[in-house]
């Protein structure tokens, strides 16, 4: 028996030596490559390049169980993208596929803005196509677009701001826990989960809602030449809209299929010979235009998964739409 344990321990300690020493120079599970890029369609010199953007706008990073990067989040992708775009000149165009019911708002903004400055700094046309979804945030980004056209069966709008607070007070006090707090100020934990708001408080809360939904109907204005700020602060309180009703609208500019928005923007730029790349890592596999991005953050409408840290209890606002 004592041999038997001996034997035991020695290759506890032996399996131990080898996976630390393996540690050392193998990384376990997947690993990020660099950008490469793929062409989906056509033949020419000039290119016209597509930008898939799919589910929760966010920045957060998708990662291995041994803590190596799998994915990149939205913002750091975009600008990973651009920044390699930016090296080269064939790019005439940047065509930019949307299925999104948003995010959050400091990612739906730094992600226009990104957008923006290229397509001013290198002079590059923007055409955004929406899928299924553009939705808050996601309508938010496709503003980059010098044309917005739709899938037939799209929907467009949401545009306004939501922010979540969970409120535990009534089950503390059900399981007896009381939830002491020091502060050097009457609102230094105004968000809370472990009381309510104060009348004043949600007043508070309330007002960066409104700044927030100030700045969405302005950009909105400011980038939807056919519409000033007051015809867009009817259309801003939640809704989404069909193709049809947000062409009425003026929120986009035409209907159609992705093939119709590649031939759009080859007519455009006087063109025909334009051929389609996209980037992508060494094994994801996009061969066509409807492809999308591997493992995008996923959302639904029963089960929701923001895509968010839920490690904290801490409110986030949100360019989201939440039915």
């Amino acid at each position: 028996m004592k041999n038997f344990k001996l034997i035991q321990y020695s290759l506890i300690l032996f399996c131990a030596v080898i996976f630390n020493s393996a540690c050392a120079s193998f990384n376990l599970g997947p690993s990020m490559g660099p950008l490469k890029e793929t062409v989906l369609e056509g033949e020419g010199t000039e290119k016209i390049l597509l930008i898939d953007l799919q589910g929760m706008i966010n920045n957060q990073k998708d990662q291995a169980f041994t803590g190596a990067t799998t994915a990149l989040g939205m913002v750091e992708q975009v600008r990973e993208i651009i920044s390699k775009a930016a090296k080269d000149d064939d790019i005439k165009a940047l065509l930019i596929k949307i299925n999104s019911p948003g995010g959050t708002v400091t990612a739906s903004d730094i992600i226009l803005h990104e957008l923006v400055a290229y397509k001013k700094k290198y002079e590059i046309p923007v055409y955004v196509h929406v899928m299924d979804l553009a939705a808050s945030g996601g309508y938010y980004i496709a503003l980059a677009g010098d044309e917005i056209i739709a899938h037939p069966t799209s929907l467009i709008g949401s545009i306004g701001v939501i922010a979540l607070k969970v409120n535990m007070e009534n089950l503390m006090e059900k399981i007896g826990v009381d939830w002491e707090v020091v502060k050097s100020g009457d609102k230094k934990d105004f968000m809370s989960p472990f009381r309510s708001f104060t009348v004043e408080e949600r007043k508070l809360f309330q007002n960066t809602i409104d700044n927030f939904h100030i700045r969405f109907v302005t950009i909105i204005a400011e980038n939807r030449k056919e519409l000033d700020i007051n015809e867009v602060k009817p259309l801003a309180d939640g809704r989404v809209y069909d193709s049809k009703q947000a062409m009425d609208l003026k929120l986009i500019d035409g209907i159609g299929y992705i093939s119709d928005t590649v031939e759009r923007v080859r007519v455009k730029l006087e063109n025909p010979d334009l051929k389609v790349v996209t980037y992508q890592r060494q094994g994801d596999y996009k061969s066509n235009l409807y492809s999308i991005s591997p493992q995008p953050p996923t959302f639904n409408l029963i089960n929701l998964d923001l895509g968010l840290d839920k490690s904290t209890l801490s409110p986030y606002f949100l360019y989201f739409w939440m039915p």
